[in-house]
């Protein structure tokens, strides 16, 4: 609103005032003016209300279309990681989880999340209400949890690219977004969660602290994409030669496109304020911008962070143990993410510093997690599970040992249980906050597992998990039509 437009609101709303207290009134000389600036007070305050939260809304939708443009820094970052015979169709998967994820958040998933908030209805293990969107209903705020589910969800499409069944995808795209996500959401997020920091007595006097979902979104799903490859297994001729016998030396499958991987991280970063700075919205504070500009310079500061640092490193054992001195880029962009998931949880309850701490230390994560998993021989095509599964776990405990409590009051209008170091600091060990973050994180892995395990089990049983040999060796485009002509002629000579 201009300030024109605001003095004449003003105006307006006075003169309505007066006329009232006139009208109401039998001498228009006794009409009081304390109760017409009442009036006039109130008014304003009202109105103010209602741009405020005309406002929020707007920002609902803005913020969630950030996180909604997630799913085209995943789909290109995954069809940068694959061969080009399995582009189309791992392109065509990430578009069905962000289907899929509207199709069961509005249906059951945001019910069992949210659905029936009430802090004075104390701790629930589900929400009760609001299936298929009936009932009152905020839809800025469904619109923007919807982006978040859809997130989650297409964190697994990287990791069983090129093997596994369109059927398989979609079902499991489902199955996630209607109920695994949905728990894991209303036991941290919702006022009822019997973890949430936001309840109206949270465990340990503070609850466990995921401000945007290093826990919620990443670690589950990074859960789920460990317990999906296992059952499904690693690539032809990942581990293995063509008679079947273990390769001594792991074969890499090196994707079509770095140029597509970097668009790919480039776009994510992007969206991450949308996911991370959006997340102040949900704060019941009034100064939610000034938590928010906190938010942004944390996640630029460890995605930065977490960039260099895997770059150096690498560089560094490259250098000392093998004699290479390529740089490796998919390293050095995989990094980047890595500190993005894991200041998700922290970054609204961190000092700057802390934020370069959490990044660094991300990126040495991702490079351990990524060599222990090919060592064990768990293929993982755009390596999600270092950065999503270790990483957001790392962020869920880097919470508990670095938030500050000057931040913690300004986001969650408490100090009473910071940080591990920083209460040893201040000689008031208290470790409130870390063993909640520990909690969350126990319950995010085995809730996962209790239900991914037996629903991959099951469709690796029926013999809908993993596509048939041929169709694997010939190309995901090929089996499902999606190939060109010029894959065609490729797979010929090849054959």
């Amino acid at each position: 609103m201009s300030s024109e437009q605001a003095r004449n609101a003003g105006s307006a709303l006075f003169r309505q005032c007066y006329e009232t207290a006139a009208t109401s009134s039998s001498n228009i000389s006794s009409t009081s003016i304390d109760d017409v600036m009442l009036c006039v007070v109130n008014g304003l305050e009202a109105q103010q209300a209602e741009y405020v939260k005309d406002t929020h809304q707007w920002m609902f939708v803005i913020c969630g279309a950030l996180v909604l443009l997630m799913q085209a820094g995943f789909a290109m970052l995954c069809a940068g990681c694959v061969r080009r015979k399995n582009v189309s169709n791992t392109l065509l998967k990430n578009l069905l989880d962000a289907c899929a994820a509207g199709v069961s958040f509005f249906s059951i998933g945001f019910a069992f999340a949210f659905g029936g908030d009430d802090p004075e209805n104390g701790f629930t293990f589900v929400g009760t209400q609001n299936f298929f969107m009936m009932g009152d209903i905020d839809y800025g705020f469904w619109f923007y949890e919807f982006a978040f589910s859809a997130a989650c969800v297409t964190i697994i499409a990287g990791t069983l690219a090129e093997r596994s069944r369109m059927s398989a995808y979609v079902a499991y795209s489902l199955f996630m977004t209607a109920f695994v996500y949905p728990i894991v959401a209303h036991s941290i997020w919702s006022a009822n969660g019997f973890l949430s920091a936001f309840a109206g007595n949270p465990l340990l006097g503070i609850g466990c602290i995921d401000f945007a979902g290093s826990g919620c979104v990443h670690l589950t799903g990074g859960t789920t994409a460990m317990i999906a490859t296992l059952i499904l297994g690693a690539r032809r001729g990942r581990f293995t030669n063509s008679k079947g016998e273990p390769l001594d030396r792991p074969r890499d499958i090196a994707g079509h496109s770095i140029s597509l991987q970097t668009l790919g991280t480039l776009l994510l970063w992007f969206s991450w304020y949308g996911f991370n700075s959006g997340s102040a919205l949900l704060l019941n504070i009034p100064n939610k911008g000034e938590v928010a500009t906190i938010v942004a310079v944390n996640t630029s500061l460890a995605a930065a962070a977490g960039s260099v640092s895997s770059l150096l490193t690498n560089y560094y054992i490259g250098v000392t143990f093998y004699g290479e001195t390529r740089i490796d880029v998919a390293k050095t962009l995989n990094g980047c993410l890595a500190g993005l998931v894991a200041v998700t949880s922290a970054c609204g309850t961190i000092e700057p510093w802390c934020a370069l701490m959490i990044g660094m230390i991300a990126g040495w994560i991702y490079l351990g997690a990524s060599e222990l998993l090919v060592r064990l021989r768990i293929d993982d095509a755009v390596d999600g599970i270092p950065i999503h599964m270790f990483c957001g776990a790392w962020g869920l405990i880097a919470t508990g040992l670095f938030s500050s409590p000057n931040k913690l009051e300004l986001a969650f209008g408490t100090d009473l249980h910071p940080g591990l170091f920083y209460s040893i600091g201040a000689l008031e060990f208290s470790a409130n906050l870390l063993a909640c973050q520990v909690a969350g994180m126990f319950f995010i892995v085995g809730w996962t597992t209790a239900l991914m395990l037996p629903f991959f089990l099951l469709l690796n049983h029926f013999d809908w998990l993993r596509v048939a040999t041929m169709e694997e060796l010939a190309g995901l485009d090929a089996a499902y039509a999606h190939a060109t002509q010029e894959d065609h002629e490729e797979l010929k000579e090849k054959m």
